[in-house]
């Protein structure tokens, strides 16, 4: 039970995440598919809605729909039936900390773990990474990131995956994510740009856009972070890195 496709980093209009992308499509085992994109973390900007639909839509062969939550007034009816009616979501990257305040607010949070429970695809980039780990490492938030520096705090995320996580793992900022998992009693999941982890049930896998592009799990073992490079293109069960 659970489909979960979460992607490190890399952009979407330049094609960088295009076969894992075309993987997602794939992965719901649906012919045509109804893709929900949730922009709440890039302020449902109008050019990344846009993209998704160009993308997913146009090239892929999704019907694509959208669920704006930031300045539109839409209700909890409409929105519990968005996510349940879907085949696959897809969840932008941008501000993290706000998206999860936003989510919460508008019961998101518990519709989406409902769409887990029901084996719709559940995927998203960098902040639509992180959002379905126990934690994440975040550079969203203005307010802790005005120098342009990773944030010092995690942001709280959906518990799907039992583990921490961070996007972006090839970026400047990134280092910090191997301290604070010292304080961690979980494992960590790292994925640079254009990398994702796929979780089928008790299973999981690594898919990638670029054959350069690393995965790894960070464990604590007695007060020293082992990290491990994940490189299965096969599935594998879970249990072995959490």
């Amino acid at each position: 039970m659970g489909k979960i496709v979460a992607i490190g980093g890399g952009e979407m209009r330049f094609h960088e995440t295009l076969p894992i992308d075309r993987y997602i499509v794939e992965f719901s085992n649906i012919e045509n598919p109804k893709l929900l994109f949730i922009p709440t973390a890039s302020n449902d900007a109008q050019g990344y809605i846009d993209t998704v639909t160009a993308i997913y839509g146009e090239q892929l062969g999704c019907t694509v729909d959208t669920l704006c939550l930031v300045d539109q007034d839409i209700s909890d009816e409409t929105i519990k039936n968005k996510i349940l009616s879907s085949n696959i979501i897809y969840v932008g990257g941008g501000d993290t900390v706000r998206m999860m305040e936003i989510w919460r607010t508008k019961k998101v949070d518990q519709y989406l773990k409902e769409a887990f429970a029901h084996n719709i695809v559940l995927s998203g980039l960098s902040a639509g990474s992180i959002c379905w780990f126990l934690e994440g490492h975040s550079n969203s938030s203005i307010e802790t990131n005005r120098d342009g520096w990773w944030d010092r705090e995690q942001v709280i995320g959906l518990g799907l995956i039992p583990a921490n996580h961070c996007p972006h793992y090839n970026e400047v900022g990134h280092e910090t994510f191997d301290d604070n998992m010292l304080d961690k009693e979980v494992p960590g999941i790292a994925l640079q740009n254009n990398v994702a982890i796929v979780i089928d049930g008790d299973m999981y896998k690594i898919v990638k856009s670029d054959i350069e592009s690393k995965a790894y799990v960070l464990k604590k073992c007695n007060g020293t972070m082992n990290k491990t490079e994940l490189n299965n293109c096969d599935f594998q069960p879970l249990s072995d890195i959490l």
